[in-house]
């Protein structure tokens, strides 16, 4: 044992530093995906901007909202039972298709109130749009994918976001009592950034949530947009709404404890952690073969079908085989479609989503949601964490809505 176990050392010695060269050469994908999470360092993650919120508004707390606005927002109003009444500017940035109607709600209850709303995304929760009697159109960039940004009122120059095949624009508005605060520009000016006074409070509408992202406050002067854009927000408390999402009610806690993946996906600690499991395995089996025989173990039968679903669900994952897991979660959303609902799924269109609607009881809205979003994925060749997690998103919330 004493010879042995020496030689397994180097060994294993050996495959961690072969492992951890072949990472550091290895040339990565680069992941162009908008999640616009705020602890991702990917091009189209927020965490520049997230980092730098506390400087901003450094006489005042920015708090991190990873609950429903519905939720957190009447728990801590005057009569609800959290920490403290909230005050201040509520800010997302992309993704708030998720806010559900009782959200909007909150929301706009909020702003009445003397608070302050900012919502930069290409587009808004229908029910927003209704509220605020405002449409967004779509113009398709046929020149190259550059579009340029300016300010109305704030004296900074024109600046270019590029990787953009098209532009979202305010296409009807209140023009004579929201004002205009900011444009892009293909072929003309739009309309891309609106200050709309609500109640006691106000709500910035802003298009363009790109230019919030790691990859544009990076590159050349374009921060200063950004930079000028937030400036409009009063000088209060500030409310980040999170990419990601804890879909049970609020219990008091904002914050959310930090995620072992975050760690995993730094290459120091992620082999720290491997070479900690590896010795901690390691001692456990030389001590467990120095103290004791090995006990022959009887196990009882077991359930082999849930135990095989889950090896392979495992074998897939820890491949990152994303492609085929959301083909897999698609093939069985729409075979339970098909077995409860007694509706055709080889065509997924208007008629399609009507007909899901009818026989679920669902809103027509929510429905589109969904199959926009599978037909999307549809039509890309390559996959990556982000798409898996969002099509989870958008099946759970067809179930329990």
């Amino acid at each position: 044992m004493k010879k042995v176990l020496p030689v397994v050392l180097i060994l294993i010695a050996l495959v961690i530093t072969a492992a951890i060269v072949i990472g550091i050469k290895r040339t990565k994908t680069v992941d162009w995906e908008e999640s616009f999470d705020e602890k991702s360092n990917r091009p189209y993650g927020v965490s520049i901007l997230y980092k730098e919120l506390p400087k901003m508004f450094e006489d005042y707390k920015v708090r991190t909202v990873y609950h429903q606005p519905s939720s957190y927002l009447s728990a801590n109003s005057e009569d609800g039972y959290g920490e403290h009444v909230a005050e201040g500017s509520y800010i997302i940035i992309g993704n708030s298709d998720y806010l559900t109607e009782d959200s909007v709600d909150e929301l706009l209850k909020f702003v009445n109130n003397g608070n302050t709303l900012f919502i930069s995304d290409y587009y808004y929760p229908q029910k927003l749009h209704d509220t605020l009697n405002l449409d967004v159109d779509y113009v398709l960039n046929e020149k190259d994918s550059i579009s340029y940004e300016s300010l109305a009122y704030i004296d900074i120059e024109e600046i270019a976001i590029d990787r953009n095949e098209g532009d979202n624009y305010f296409g009807k508005f209140d023009s004579i009592n929201y004002t205009v605060l900011g444009h892009s520009k293909i072929d003309y000016k739009h309309v891309n950034f609106l200050q709309i006074p609500f109640g006691a409070g106000n709500i910035f509408l802003h298009t363009e949530p790109k230019a919030f992202t790691n990859y544009n406050l990076l590159k050349e002067d374009r921060y200063k947009y950004a930079e000028g854009i937030l400036s409009y927000l009063p000088e209060n408390h500030v409310y980040f709404d999170s990419y990601v999402k804890i879909q049970t009610g609020y219990d008091g806690d904002v914050e959310k404890e930090s995620n072992l993946s975050w760690f995993l996906e730094q290459m120091s600690f992620r082999w720290a952690w491997y070479t900690a499991l590896i010795f901690t395995v390691l001692f456990m089996i030389f001590n467990a073969k120095r103290r004791q025989r090995i006990i022959k173990i009887i196990n009882p039968l077991q359930n082999t079908t849930v135990g095989f679903v889950k090896t392979v669900s495992n074998l897939y994952f820890e491949t990152q085989d994303h492609k085929n897991l959301v083909h897999k979660k698609i093939t069985y959303f729409l075979e339970k479609i098909r077995t409860d609902c007694n509706i055709d799924t080889s065509v997924l269109n208007e008629d399609f989503i009507k007909k899901l609607a009818s026989k679920t009881g669902k809103k027509k809205e929510d429905v589109k949601k969904i199959i926009d979003f599978i037909n999307w994925l549809k039509t890309k060749n390559e996959f990556f964490e982000d798409n898996l997690i969002k099509l989870n998103r958008h099946i759970e919330a067809f179930y329990t809505k």
